[in-house]
C-alpha cells in the first residue's frame, strides 16, 4: 500500500479571501527561516488561538497543544509561530445584489492587504453568473497592490450567483500557489443560483483542500437568496471563521482583523495512523497558566486520501 501525504492547513499562509488591499506590513521572517519537514501522511493544522474576550494569544509553546484525531491523542511532530508568507485566493461576488455594496468590499479588500504579509502571493476572483480571473491570464499570482486593485475592480456586478463554482475554481488554483499553506476568505450573501457545482461538490473539495476559509456575508434580512448557514459551515469545516456584518460598515475592521489572524496562527503537524475511517475529526485544545480559559479554531475534518480505493472506483469521491 502507497503512502500519501496529507497536508491540512491550519494556518494562513494561503488565503483566498473575496476582498484583498494594500501592502504594507510588518516585517516577517524570510521563508528560508522556516522549513516544514515533509513526511508521509503529515496532516498540518493551521491554529488560531483566542482569549474569550477576542485577543489574539501568541507566544505559546508546542506542550501547550494538544491534538485528537477521532478522539485519540497524537504525537505532535512539527510546531511553528512564526509569520510565514501565505498564498491568498481573493473571491468576489460581483452579482447583482452586492451592486451597491462594491465600494465598500474593496476598500475593505484593500485594507486586507495592507495587513498583510508583503511576500503573499495573491489572485483575485470575481464572480456572478461565471468566475473571472481579475489579474491578466498570464498571470496566476501577485504581490504588486496596483495590479490586485486594478484586479478587484475587474468585476461589474450583474446577474445571478455562481458561489459554488467561485469557491471550486479558488480551491484549484490554491493548489497552484508555492506556499505551504492556503486559505480561502470568501465575501458574499451566501446565496447560490445557477452554479454547475453542487455543495457536496464544494465540501468534498474542502476535506481535502489544504485551505482555511474565512467567510464574510453580507446581506440584508429581506434578501431571498442569503445562505449565512453555506458560510458558516465552510468555515467551520475548514478551521477559518464566519462573520456576519449586519452593517455594511464592519467590513474594512473584520478585514483588517482577518488579516492578523492570518499572520498569528501556528503551525502544527502529526502523522496519523493509516488505519481507519477516510473522513477523519479533529480537536486541538490549548492551555496556558497566563490565559485559564483559551478559544483554538481549526479545522474540524479532512480526507485521509486513498489510493488504493481511488483506482478500483474510478476516482470517485462519494
Amino acid at each position: 500500500m502507497h503512502e500519501h501525504r496529507v497536508d491540512i492547513g491550519l494556518r494562513s499562509c494561503s488565503a483566498l479571501i473575496l476582498l484583498t488591499a494594500g501592502m504594507a506590513a510588518p516585517a516577517c521572517p524570510q521563508e528560508k527561516d522556516y522549513k516544514i519537514s515533509t513526511t508521509s501522511r503529515l496532516v498540518l493544522l493551521d491554529v488560531s488561538v483566542r482569549q474569550p474576550g477576542g485577543g489574539f494569544v501568541s507566544g505559546l509553546n508546542k506542550e501547550a497543544f494538544h491534538v485528537f484525531e477521532d478522539g485519540k491523542p497524537q504525537v505532535i511532530t512539527q510546531f511553528a509561530n512564526v509569520d510565514i508568507p501565505v498564498t491568498v485566493g481573493i473571491i468576489i461576488d460581483e452579482s447583482g445584489s452586492m451592486r451597491t455594496k462594491k465600494a465598500e468590499v474593496i476598500t475593505a479588500a484593500m485594507g486586507f492587504l495592507s495587513a498583510s504579509n508583503p511576500q503573499d502571493e495573491i489572485f483575485v476572483l470575481n464572480f456572478n453568473e461565471k468566475v473571472s480571473h481579475g489579474l491578466p491570464d498570464t498571470m496566476l499570482f501577485s504581490d504588486n497592490y496596483e495590479q490586485l486593485r486594478a484586479a478587484l475592480w475587474n468585476g461589474v456586478p450583474q446577474g445571478r450567483t455562481a458561489l459554488y463554482d467561485a469557491i471550486v475554481a479558488g480551491l484549484k488554483q490554491l493548489d497552484m500557489g508555492r506556499r505551504d499553506k492556503k486559505t480561502l476568505v470568501v465575501i458574499s450573501d451566501g446565496g447560490d443560483n445557477v452554479s454547475t457545482s453542487t455543495l457536496k461538490d464544494v465540501m468534498n473539495l474542502v476535506l481535502k483542500s489544504v485551505a482555511t476559509i474565512y467567510t464574510i456575508g453580507i446581506y440584508s434580512e429581506d434578501d431571498p437568496d442569503k445562505n449565512p448557514d453555506v458560510l458558516k459551515r465552510l468555515a467551520t469545516v475548514s478551521g477559518g471563521e464566519f462573520y456576519q456584518l449586519p452593517r455594511l460598515e464592519e467590513i474594512v475592521p473584520t478585514c483588517q482583523k482577518i488579516a492578523k489572524d492570518i499572520r498569528t496562527r501556528y503551525t502544527i503537524g502529526y502523522i496519523p495512523a493509516d488505519a481507519g475511517k477516510l473522513i477523519r475529526h479533529i480537536k486541538v485544545t490549548a492551555s496556558s497558566p497566563d490565559h485559564p480559559k483559551l478559544i483554538v479554531h481549526t479545522r474540524t475534518s479532512y480526507k485521509m486520501e486513498d489510493d488504493t480505493a481511488d483506482r478500483s472506483k474510478g476516482n470517485d469521491t462519494k
